[in-house]
């Protein structure tokens, strides 16, 4: 996905670079364990930004959007894939079927917990919901991947799908995943069942009967059961 700069993306970088707080960089690397380089723009004012941007330029055109993010991913500053994730959640560009191979490129491309888990579950999740006969298909291909960022992503992109969750999936990815020692994997699962529980807690209640778990995943998803259970 080689793309030169447009326009459109030097308009972007420029406009952020002038809001660079230099001051606040440091504290925001060492957050995200000095893998990326920052700004210094946090997330309140980084949305009020592009806000402001995007209300003098627009948005780039549907079919020039792709090239948009893929540039803004080139960027040292980890804000830029932050703009790349907010303009490919869209609707309207999520719709079209063959934009998993974008949202693949997106997780595997500068892999850390921030991006993977936006992307998982406002890109992933949304675009699986216009397209779920693709589901099957993708998700097998992640799994069998050996990246856990892609294997992360089908544990988390239903998040927010609560009642409408394919538990005997989530099930699946789970047992699957289970004696990973990731930290990522473990806590992703549990993050999954704690999610399923606010609308499914009995379903949550027999998965961790039945499969074993590690502690961490097991004290992630009984967070909302055992505060229920005190009322």
């Amino acid at each position: 996905m080689k793309n030169p700069e447009s326009t459109y993306v030097k308009s972007l970088r420029d406009y952020f670079e002038a809001h660079a707080n230099p001051a606040m960089a440091p504290m925001m690397e060492k957050y995200m364990k000095n893998h990326f380089r920052f700004l210094g723009i946090k997330s309140p004012e980084r949305k009020a930004i592009l806000r402001n941007f995007i209300s003098e330029k627009g948005y780039p055109e549907t079919e020039q959007t792709e090239a948009v993010i893929c540039n803004l991913w080139k960027f040292p500053e980890r804000e830029f894939q932050y703009l790349g994730m907010e303009l490919a959640s869209k609707k309207a560009f999520l719709k079209n079927p063959e934009r998993n191979e974008l949202i693949e490129w997106m997780i595997i491309h500068k892999s850390w917990w921030d991006t993977v888990d936006f992307i998982a579950g406002n890109l992933a999740g949304v675009w699986f919901q216009h397209h779920p006969e693709k589901i099957p298909a993708i998700t097998e291909k992640w799994m069998s991947s050996g990246n856990l960022w892609l294997q992360r992503s089908c544990l988390l992109f239903q998040l927010k799908y609560r009642s409408a969750t394919n538990t005997d999936l989530l099930t699946g990815f789970i047992l699957q995943l289970k004696d990973e020692k990731d930290f990522f994997i473990r806590k992703a699962i549990g993050w999954a069942l704690r999610e399923l529980s606010k609308t499914s807690p009995k379903e949550v209640e027999m998965i961790l009967k039945s499969i074993p778990l590690s502690n961490l995943s097991r004290t992630e998803a009984l967070k909302y059961i055992q505060i229920n259970s005190e009322k």
